[in-house]
């Protein structure tokens, strides 16, 4: 085997990891979304809703 086809080789193993490495992290983050979901959009309305409290305090003024 050559050089050529040696570092075609290793190109291809490193073009495979790199994809799979992607895929889990997508994983990942789904996982955690799927975890976070809920509780998380109560704590963002939460949070909307004191930001909109304090807009509306400043214009009353």
């Amino acid at each position: 085997m050559g050089m050529k086809d040696q570092f075609q080789d290793k190109s291809e193993q490193w073009q495979e990891q790199a994809k799979q490495k992607a895929q889990q992290g997508r994983e990942q983050a789904q996982r955690g979304q799927q975890q976070r979901g809920k509780p998380r959009d109560e704590e963002t309305e939460r949070l909307q809703r004191e930001e909109q409290d304090r807009i509306d305090q400043d214009y009353d003024a």
